[in-house]
């Protein structure tokens, strides 16, 4: 059970030394899970570049490129919670291997796609593999004593790096040999995953919750107000995120006019340190509190996207002169900087949220971490469909960066309140809040 400071009665004691042959036990687990992880996180984002061609070659309009694009992340959303349970129950190890396995054959399928529903049908089963991250987050974190618990799980979600990874490693395949081969390709390199993960991971029986506890006895989580609060800060921080992550490339194409290879490598200045720094932001969350570090990230967003808001605009000022013609509009090079930015904030924000579930949650870890990452992976599955379809209404590419204005917004203000009576009273705040 979890204890009021939020530490688990069955969880490492902080005030053992651990021994050095669970030390490499925890490196391995560490290592092997944060590679299974980057591999299926760049299968999950994998349409942010296959979907290019795919739209072009069927006339797809932008409501149905980002539908395209997103339904991976819805699938991957939904089935987070019940793997996180099974997690919980069966062991993150076992239920990891078998998830990758689950995907090998829909991912290869993709190649012999030819219409747009098979594309869609395709995409829902490929979306298996951004469940892992439930997976992998609870399996890490129980190997973990907690003050070395949000840095270990801010390595493990480095992993969203995969989607750098796919900017980096798609187009190049898509170019040389056409886009029929980057899913076979995919699909080798997830069965190699696979059998690498199982080789070099293992199993604790220990870490397991009691066999017993029902479905409905570990949902009762959604009756405590943190899960909500949780739930809607990762919506904006992983689900913006992996929004742009899908929608950068085809944004750079369209709004700047780069070709594909470099729209990704652009693109993948967002996606990188995204994820990458997910582990620093681990490290800054254990040393100065989720909660101020989740609110500095809300602001950093805030102003970012304030400014990425504005559209590309002609102005002509009528002088005593004449006419005087203005532009007024982000060049690539700055638009580019504040999206660097944004993905520097974004990855820390991931690590915080979850340092706040590690810390209050530690007994049901995988059932809460699916929650919030279903709400996280549903606001990656909206935001591009609803990015598409401002574009189709408005006709202006950067309504997507006014929505997520709009959504950081409200998310500071549902802040400010939340926390307020916990500043009011520190004596009764839970592990993990910080005024």
């Amino acid at each position: 059970m979890a204890t009021l400071d939020g530490t688990n009665k069955n969880s490492n004691s902080s005030n053992k030394a651990v021994e050095p042959g669970m030390r490499r036990k925890q490196a391995s687990v560490l290592i092997s899970s944060t590679f299974a992880f980057t591999i299926c996180f760049a299968v999950w984002m994998m349409f942010a570049v296959l979907g290019i061609p795919i739209k072009t070659s069927l006339g797809l309009t932008e409501t149905q490129f980002g539908l395209l694009a997103a339904m991976p992340v819805l699938t991957g959303s939904l089935v987070r919670v019940p793997l996180g349970i099974w997690t919980d129950k069966y062991g993150g190890r076992r239920v990891f291997f078998l998830l990758m396995l689950a995907s090998v054959v829909p991912i290869y399928l993709i190649s012999y796609a030819t219409a747009y529903w098979h594309f869609l049908v395709l995409g829902m089963f490929v979306g298996l593999a951004g469940g892992s991250f439930s997976v992998g987050t609870p399996y890490v974190a129980r190997w973990y004593e907690k003050e070395r618990r949000g840095l270990a799980m801010g390595i493990f979600g480095a992993g969203n790096s995969g989607s750098a990874l796919t900017k980096f490693v798609a187009p190049g395949i898509v170019a040389a040999f056409g886009w029929q081969m980057l899913p076979k390709v995919y699909a080798v390199a997830m069965l190699a995953t696979a059998i690498i993960f199982w080789l070099f991971s293992y199993t604790d029986k220990s870490h397991l919750a009691p066999s017993g506890e029902s479905f409905s006895a570990q949902m009762k989580v959604l009756k405590d107000p943190r899960v909500w609060r949780y739930c809607q800060y990762y919506s904006v921080v992983f689900g913006g995120y992996v929004a742009l992550a899908l929608w950068m490339t085809k944004y750079y194409v369209a709004e700047y006019g780069f070709d594909l290879k470099h729209a990704a490598l652009l693109a993948a200045c967002f996606s990188l340190p995204g994820g990458v720094l997910r582990a620093l932001g681990g490290w800054i969350s254990d040393k100065y509190g989720a909660a101020k570090v989740t609110w500095a990230v809300m602001w950093v967003c805030w102003v970012c996207f304030f400014l990425l808001s504005y559209p590309q605009t002609q102005m002509v000022v009528e002088t005593v002169t004449g006419p005087l013609a203005f532009h007024i509009g982000l060049s690539p090079l700055w638009f580019t900087v504040l999206l660097f930015i944004v993905g520097i904030a974004m990855a820390v924000g991931k690590a915080s949220v979850f340092k706040f579930i590690g810390d209050d949650f530690s007994d049901n870890i995988g059932a809460v971490s699916g929650v919030v990452g279903l709400a996280g992976g549903l606001g990656g599955f909206i935001l591009p469909v609803m990015f598409g379809a401002l574009v189709d209404f408005t006709g202006v590419r950067s309504s997507s960066f006014m929505l997520l204005y709009g959504t950081v917004c409200v998310s500071l203000v549902w802040m400010h309140f939340s926390f307020k009576p916990l500043r009011a009273a520190p004596t009764t705040q839970p592990a993990g809040v910080k005024a």
